[in-house]
Protein backbone atom coordinates (compact mmCIF):
# COMPACT_ATOMS: atom_id res chain seq x y z
CA UNK A 1 0.00 0.00 0.00
CA UNK A 2 2.66 1.83 1.03
CA UNK A 3 4.88 1.25 -2.05
CA UNK A 4 1.68 2.19 -3.83
CA UNK A 5 0.83 5.53 -2.76
CA UNK A 6 4.92 6.58 -3.08
CA UNK A 7 4.60 5.76 -7.11
CA UNK A 8 1.53 7.62 -7.78
CA UNK A 9 2.93 10.48 -6.13
CA UNK A 10 6.45 10.13 -7.38
CA UNK A 11 4.26 9.97 -10.75
CA UNK A 12 2.09 13.00 -10.07
CA UNK A 13 5.40 14.82 -9.42
CA UNK A 14 6.87 14.33 -12.50
CA UNK A 15 4.11 15.42 -13.96
CA UNK A 16 3.76 18.74 -12.48
CA UNK A 17 7.73 18.80 -12.47
CA UNK A 18 7.34 18.18 -16.36
CA UNK A 19 4.82 21.15 -16.78
CA UNK A 20 7.81 23.39 -14.75
CA UNK A 21 10.11 22.96 -17.64
CA UNK A 22 7.79 23.94 -20.19
CA UNK A 23 9.76 26.77 -22.67
CA UNK A 24 6.67 28.96 -21.64
CA UNK A 25 8.11 31.84 -23.59
CA UNK A 26 8.23 29.63 -27.20
CA UNK A 27 5.02 28.14 -25.69
CA UNK A 28 3.55 31.55 -25.74
CA UNK A 29 5.35 32.85 -28.57
CA UNK A 30 3.80 29.53 -30.88
CA UNK A 31 0.21 30.52 -29.84
CA UNK A 32 0.65 34.29 -30.48
CA UNK A 33 1.71 33.62 -34.11
CA UNK A 34 -1.21 30.69 -34.01
CA UNK A 35 -3.53 33.64 -33.10
CA UNK A 36 -1.82 36.13 -35.79
CA UNK A 37 -2.00 33.48 -38.45
CA UNK A 38 -5.56 33.08 -37.98
CA UNK A 39 -6.47 36.18 -37.91
CA UNK A 40 -4.59 36.79 -41.38
CA UNK A 41 -6.32 33.56 -42.26
CA UNK A 42 -9.92 35.82 -41.45
CA UNK A 43 -8.50 38.48 -43.72
CA UNK A 44 -7.74 36.15 -46.56
CA UNK A 45 -11.72 35.11 -46.63
CA UNK A 46 -12.79 38.15 -46.83
CA UNK A 47 -13.43 39.45 -42.93
CA UNK A 48 -15.73 36.09 -42.87
CA UNK A 49 -15.65 32.88 -41.20
CA UNK A 50 -15.12 30.67 -44.40
CA UNK A 51 -13.13 27.38 -44.99
CA UNK A 52 -10.28 28.21 -44.96
CA UNK A 53 -10.44 30.20 -41.22
CA UNK A 54 -12.80 26.87 -40.04
CA UNK A 55 -9.95 24.39 -41.06
CA UNK A 56 -6.96 26.39 -40.33
CA UNK A 57 -8.81 27.17 -37.21
CA UNK A 58 -9.20 23.58 -36.71
CA UNK A 59 -5.73 22.34 -37.35
CA UNK A 60 -4.01 24.83 -35.75
CA UNK A 61 -6.27 23.40 -32.08
CA UNK A 62 -5.29 19.58 -33.09
CA UNK A 63 -1.96 20.40 -34.15
CA UNK A 64 -0.85 22.26 -31.02
CA UNK A 65 -2.59 19.82 -28.46
CA UNK A 66 -0.69 17.28 -30.73
CA UNK A 67 2.44 19.52 -29.80
CA UNK A 68 1.79 19.71 -26.03
CA UNK A 69 1.52 15.64 -25.86
CA UNK A 70 4.78 15.26 -28.22
CA UNK A 71 6.42 17.29 -25.53
CA UNK A 72 5.74 14.72 -22.68
CA UNK A 73 7.23 11.94 -24.49
CA UNK A 74 10.81 11.26 -23.13
CA UNK A 75 13.67 12.37 -25.98
CA UNK A 76 14.92 9.39 -25.96
CA UNK A 77 11.93 7.66 -28.04
CA UNK A 78 12.21 10.08 -30.06
CA UNK A 79 16.30 9.08 -30.25
CA UNK A 80 14.89 5.30 -30.60
CA UNK A 81 12.44 6.05 -33.56
CA UNK A 82 15.05 8.12 -35.30
CA UNK A 83 15.51 5.53 -38.55
CA UNK A 84 11.60 4.03 -38.07
CA UNK A 85 10.28 7.46 -38.75
CA UNK A 86 12.48 8.80 -41.62
CA UNK A 87 12.35 5.00 -43.49
CA UNK A 88 7.73 5.26 -42.83
CA UNK A 89 8.24 8.91 -44.63
CA UNK A 90 9.81 7.28 -47.62
CA UNK A 91 7.35 4.54 -47.62
CA UNK A 92 5.03 7.70 -47.91
CA UNK A 93 6.62 9.02 -50.64
CA UNK A 94 7.12 6.33 -52.73
CA UNK A 95 3.20 5.39 -52.04
CA UNK A 96 2.71 8.64 -53.32
CA UNK A 97 4.67 8.27 -56.42
CA UNK A 98 2.89 5.57 -57.21
CA UNK A 99 -1.11 6.04 -56.06
CA UNK A 100 -1.01 9.73 -55.32
CA UNK A 101 -3.36 12.82 -55.79
CA UNK A 102 -1.95 14.79 -58.72
CA UNK A 103 -2.85 18.66 -58.33
CA UNK A 104 -2.37 21.75 -60.89
CA UNK A 105 0.34 19.13 -62.74
CA UNK A 106 1.98 17.76 -59.63
CA UNK A 107 1.77 14.28 -57.54
CA UNK A 108 1.90 15.38 -54.08
CA UNK A 109 -0.48 14.09 -51.77
CA UNK A 110 -2.20 11.06 -50.02
CA UNK A 111 -5.88 11.23 -49.27
CA UNK A 112 -6.88 10.47 -46.19
CA UNK A 113 -9.86 11.43 -45.69
CA UNK A 114 -9.50 14.06 -43.17
CA UNK A 115 -6.54 15.81 -44.57
CA UNK A 116 -4.61 15.50 -47.71
CA UNK A 117 -1.60 14.63 -46.87
CA UNK A 118 2.10 15.87 -48.26
CA UNK A 119 5.16 13.32 -47.16
CA UNK A 120 7.55 15.76 -48.56
CA UNK A 121 6.84 18.32 -45.64
CA UNK A 122 6.84 15.57 -42.84
CA UNK A 123 10.47 14.90 -44.51
CA UNK A 124 11.77 18.53 -43.45
CA UNK A 125 11.65 16.99 -39.85
CA UNK A 126 12.38 13.49 -39.76
CA UNK A 127 15.99 13.60 -42.19
CA UNK A 128 17.03 16.33 -39.28
CA UNK A 129 15.39 13.42 -36.67
CA UNK A 130 17.47 10.64 -38.88
CA UNK A 131 20.46 12.45 -38.98
CA UNK A 132 20.74 13.39 -35.53
CA UNK A 133 20.58 9.69 -34.54
CA UNK A 134 23.22 8.99 -37.28
CA UNK A 135 25.68 11.13 -35.39
CA UNK A 136 24.94 10.89 -32.07
CA UNK A 137 27.05 8.25 -31.12
CA UNK A 138 30.03 8.66 -33.43
CA UNK A 139 33.54 9.66 -32.40
CA UNK A 140 34.71 12.96 -33.39
CA UNK A 141 37.34 11.30 -35.67
CA UNK A 142 34.72 9.19 -37.78
CA UNK A 143 32.53 12.53 -38.46
CA UNK A 144 34.46 13.02 -41.81
CA UNK A 145 35.20 9.61 -42.96
CA UNK A 146 33.93 8.60 -46.16
CA UNK A 147 31.49 5.95 -45.52
CA UNK A 148 29.81 9.26 -42.74
CA UNK A 149 29.70 11.37 -45.77
CA UNK A 150 28.73 9.04 -48.25
CA UNK A 151 25.67 7.66 -45.89
CA UNK A 152 24.52 11.15 -44.86
CA UNK A 153 24.17 11.87 -48.71
CA UNK A 154 22.14 8.90 -49.22
CA UNK A 155 20.29 9.66 -46.77
CA UNK A 156 19.46 13.02 -48.28
CA UNK A 157 19.43 11.90 -51.55
CA UNK A 158 16.99 9.57 -51.53
CA UNK A 159 14.02 11.41 -50.51
CA UNK A 160 14.90 14.42 -52.45
CA UNK A 161 14.75 12.22 -55.62
CA UNK A 162 11.42 11.16 -54.68
CA UNK A 163 9.99 14.52 -54.57
CA UNK A 164 11.62 15.95 -57.52
CA UNK A 165 9.56 13.41 -59.62
CA UNK A 166 6.36 14.88 -58.39
CA UNK A 167 7.61 17.30 -59.23
CA UNK A 168 8.13 19.64 -56.27
CA UNK A 169 11.97 21.38 -56.80
CA UNK A 170 11.62 23.62 -54.26
CA UNK A 171 10.59 21.20 -51.27
CA UNK A 172 13.54 19.09 -52.29
CA UNK A 173 15.57 21.68 -52.18
CA UNK A 174 14.20 22.41 -48.56
CA UNK A 175 14.71 18.72 -47.44
CA UNK A 176 18.56 19.43 -48.60
CA UNK A 177 18.84 22.12 -46.48
CA UNK A 178 17.60 20.56 -43.55
CA UNK A 179 19.77 17.69 -44.13
CA UNK A 180 22.99 20.18 -44.75
CA UNK A 181 22.61 22.07 -41.35
CA UNK A 182 22.21 18.74 -39.49
CA UNK A 183 26.20 17.98 -41.49
CA UNK A 184 27.03 21.71 -40.81
CA UNK A 185 26.25 21.17 -36.62
CA UNK A 186 27.66 17.85 -36.76
CA UNK A 187 30.73 19.23 -37.45
CA UNK A 188 31.49 17.83 -41.47
CA UNK A 189 34.54 20.14 -42.80
CA UNK A 190 33.56 22.82 -44.21
CA UNK A 191 36.02 22.03 -47.21
CA UNK A 192 33.13 19.24 -48.10
CA UNK A 193 30.39 22.57 -48.24
CA UNK A 194 32.88 24.10 -50.98
CA UNK A 195 33.15 21.37 -52.78
CA UNK A 196 29.37 21.10 -52.96
CA UNK A 197 28.59 24.57 -53.68
CA UNK A 198 31.01 24.07 -56.60
CA UNK A 199 29.84 21.36 -57.87
CA UNK A 200 26.15 22.83 -58.00
CA UNK A 201 27.44 26.21 -60.08
CA UNK A 202 29.27 23.51 -62.36
CA UNK A 203 26.51 21.27 -62.94
CA UNK A 204 23.84 24.23 -63.25
CA UNK A 205 23.70 24.36 -66.77
CA UNK A 206 22.59 20.45 -66.46
CA UNK A 207 20.51 21.19 -63.93
CA UNK A 208 18.59 24.04 -66.05
CA UNK A 209 17.92 21.55 -69.15
CA UNK A 210 16.31 19.14 -67.36
CA UNK A 211 14.04 21.40 -65.55
CA UNK A 212 10.06 21.46 -66.26
CA UNK A 213 9.16 24.14 -68.61
CA UNK A 214 6.99 25.96 -65.47
CA UNK A 215 10.73 26.04 -63.33
CA UNK A 216 12.64 27.82 -65.93
CA UNK A 217 9.91 30.59 -66.55
CA UNK A 218 9.90 30.81 -62.85
CA UNK A 219 13.96 31.41 -62.65
CA UNK A 220 13.37 33.89 -65.80
CA UNK A 221 10.37 35.54 -64.54
CA UNK A 222 12.61 36.62 -61.56
CA UNK A 223 15.47 37.71 -63.49
CA UNK A 224 12.80 39.81 -65.34
CA UNK A 225 9.56 40.39 -64.14
CA UNK A 226 8.61 43.11 -66.32
CA UNK A 227 8.89 40.54 -69.67
CA UNK A 228 5.54 39.31 -68.86
CA UNK A 229 3.55 41.42 -66.69
CA UNK A 230 0.07 40.12 -67.35
CA UNK A 231 1.33 36.23 -67.03
CA UNK A 232 3.93 35.20 -65.39
CA UNK A 233 5.19 38.14 -63.85
CA UNK A 234 1.80 39.29 -62.44
CA UNK A 235 2.39 37.44 -59.27
CA UNK A 236 5.31 38.73 -57.80
CA UNK A 237 4.80 42.61 -59.85
CA UNK A 238 1.03 42.40 -57.51
CA UNK A 239 2.87 41.21 -54.20
CA UNK A 240 5.82 43.64 -54.40
CA UNK A 241 2.41 46.39 -54.91
CA UNK A 242 0.67 45.17 -51.82
CA UNK A 243 4.39 45.15 -49.97
CA UNK A 244 5.02 48.55 -50.69
CA UNK A 245 1.41 50.11 -50.70
CA UNK A 246 1.46 49.21 -47.19
CA UNK A 247 3.57 51.43 -46.47
CA UNK A 248 4.99 52.34 -42.16
CA UNK A 249 1.26 51.28 -40.30
CA UNK A 250 -0.31 49.39 -43.27
CA UNK A 251 -4.17 50.15 -44.50
CA UNK A 252 -5.29 48.51 -41.61
CA UNK A 253 -7.42 45.36 -40.44
CA UNK A 254 -9.60 43.96 -43.47
CA UNK A 255 -8.82 47.13 -45.39
CA UNK A 256 -5.88 45.85 -47.77
CA UNK A 257 -6.76 46.89 -51.54
CA UNK A 258 -5.02 43.91 -53.39
CA UNK A 259 -6.02 41.49 -51.77
CA UNK A 260 -9.84 42.45 -50.99
CA UNK A 261 -9.95 43.42 -54.83
CA UNK A 262 -8.34 39.77 -55.91
CA UNK A 263 -5.15 40.66 -57.21
CA UNK A 264 -3.12 38.33 -54.81
CA UNK A 265 -3.55 35.36 -56.15
CA UNK A 266 -2.21 32.51 -53.44
CA UNK A 267 -2.97 34.75 -50.44
CA UNK A 268 -3.76 32.31 -48.42
CA UNK A 269 -0.42 29.61 -48.58
CA UNK A 270 2.65 30.99 -50.08
CA UNK A 271 2.10 34.99 -50.19
CA UNK A 272 0.02 35.33 -46.86
CA UNK A 273 3.24 37.69 -45.91
CA UNK A 274 1.86 39.72 -48.63
CA UNK A 275 -1.53 40.28 -47.22
CA UNK A 276 -0.13 40.72 -43.95
CA UNK A 277 2.59 43.10 -44.80
CA UNK A 278 -0.32 45.26 -46.82
CA UNK A 279 -2.68 45.29 -44.03
CA UNK A 280 -0.37 45.92 -40.87
CA UNK A 281 2.56 47.90 -42.79
CA UNK A 282 6.46 47.94 -41.78
CA UNK A 283 5.84 48.18 -38.36
CA UNK A 284 3.41 44.76 -38.66
CA UNK A 285 6.25 42.89 -40.24
CA UNK A 286 8.97 43.80 -38.34
CA UNK A 287 6.91 42.48 -35.51
CA UNK A 288 6.11 39.52 -37.24
CA UNK A 289 10.17 38.75 -37.44
CA UNK A 290 10.69 39.59 -33.99
CA UNK A 291 8.34 37.02 -32.82
CA UNK A 292 9.85 34.38 -35.57
CA UNK A 293 13.35 35.60 -34.18
CA UNK A 294 12.87 34.82 -30.37
CA UNK A 295 11.10 31.54 -31.44
CA UNK A 296 14.46 30.76 -33.21
CA UNK A 297 16.63 32.22 -30.27
CA UNK A 298 14.86 29.80 -28.08
CA UNK A 299 15.00 27.10 -30.30
CA UNK A 300 18.96 27.10 -29.94
CA UNK A 301 18.97 28.39 -26.12
CA UNK A 302 16.83 24.93 -25.42
CA UNK A 303 19.41 22.83 -27.42
CA UNK A 304 23.03 24.37 -25.65
CA UNK A 305 20.74 23.36 -22.35
CA UNK A 306 20.15 19.75 -23.52
CA UNK A 307 22.45 17.14 -22.30
CA UNK A 308 21.96 14.84 -24.82
CA UNK A 309 23.91 15.34 -28.27
CA UNK A 310 20.91 14.14 -29.72
CA UNK A 311 18.82 16.98 -28.69
CA UNK A 312 21.77 19.39 -29.40
CA UNK A 313 22.11 18.80 -32.73
CA UNK A 314 18.56 18.60 -33.28
CA UNK A 315 17.45 21.72 -31.90
CA UNK A 316 20.53 23.66 -33.92
CA UNK A 317 19.41 22.40 -37.07
CA UNK A 318 15.77 22.70 -36.88
CA UNK A 319 16.44 26.55 -35.31
CA UNK A 320 18.46 26.57 -38.70
CA UNK A 321 16.02 24.81 -41.30
CA UNK A 322 13.33 27.63 -39.54
CA UNK A 323 15.29 30.53 -40.04
CA UNK A 324 16.15 29.14 -43.61
CA UNK A 325 12.20 28.66 -44.41
CA UNK A 326 11.15 32.35 -43.05
CA UNK A 327 13.94 33.62 -45.15
CA UNK A 328 13.05 32.00 -48.59
CA UNK A 329 9.32 32.29 -48.29
CA UNK A 330 9.99 36.18 -47.79
CA UNK A 331 12.23 36.77 -49.81
CA UNK A 332 9.88 35.34 -52.36
CA UNK A 333 7.20 37.32 -52.36
CA UNK A 334 9.40 40.36 -52.17
CA UNK A 335 10.92 39.26 -55.73
CA UNK A 336 14.40 38.47 -54.17
CA UNK A 337 14.01 34.92 -55.01
CA UNK A 338 12.31 32.89 -57.64
CA UNK A 339 8.74 31.86 -56.66
CA UNK A 340 9.38 27.98 -55.15
CA UNK A 341 6.58 27.41 -53.36
CA UNK A 342 7.65 27.61 -49.89
CA UNK A 343 5.15 28.16 -47.29
CA UNK A 344 5.59 30.09 -44.10
CA UNK A 345 5.64 28.20 -40.43
CA UNK A 346 2.63 28.33 -38.64
CA UNK A 347 1.40 31.13 -40.74
CA UNK A 348 0.62 29.83 -44.57
CA UNK A 349 -2.53 27.14 -44.78
CA UNK A 350 -1.67 24.09 -45.09
CA UNK A 351 -1.99 20.78 -42.95
CA UNK A 352 1.21 18.83 -44.06
CA UNK A 353 3.13 22.38 -43.00
CA UNK A 354 1.25 22.84 -40.09
CA UNK A 355 1.98 19.37 -38.73
CA UNK A 356 5.42 19.07 -39.81
CA UNK A 357 6.34 22.39 -37.81
CA UNK A 358 4.75 21.51 -34.77
CA UNK A 359 6.23 17.95 -34.62
CA UNK A 360 9.25 19.79 -35.20
CA UNK A 361 8.58 22.55 -32.11
CA UNK A 362 6.73 19.44 -29.83
CA UNK A 363 10.43 17.46 -30.02
CA UNK A 364 12.47 20.79 -29.32
CA UNK A 365 10.02 21.28 -26.32
CA UNK A 366 10.50 17.46 -25.31
CA UNK A 367 14.33 18.13 -25.45
CA UNK A 368 13.38 21.35 -22.59
CA UNK A 369 11.03 19.66 -20.24
CA UNK A 370 13.46 16.49 -20.65
CA UNK A 371 16.99 18.50 -20.97
CA UNK A 372 18.89 16.16 -18.38
CA UNK A 373 17.80 13.19 -19.78
CA UNK A 374 21.15 12.12 -21.29
CA UNK A 375 21.20 9.47 -24.30
CA UNK A 376 23.78 7.11 -24.06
Amino acid sequence: MYQHTRLTTTSSFNFFQKFKNFDYVLLICILILGFISLATMYSTDGGQILFHTKSHFTKLAVFTLMMLIISFINIKYWFLIGYLSYLGVVGLLIWTYLFGITSSGSQRWIDLYFINLQPSELMKIFIILCLAKFFHRMKIENVNSIYTILTSLIIILLPMGLVIVQPDLGTALLIAISGIAVLWFAGINYKYFIYTILGFVISLPFVIAFLKPYQKLRVLTFLNPDKDPLGAGYQIIQSKIAVGSGGLFGKGFLKGTQSYLEFLPEKHTDFIFTLFSEEFGFVGSATLLIIYAVIIYRIISIGISSRSYFAKIFCYSFGAAMFVYITINMSMVLGLLPIVGSPLPIMSYGGSSMLATMIGFGVVMSAKVHSQQAIA
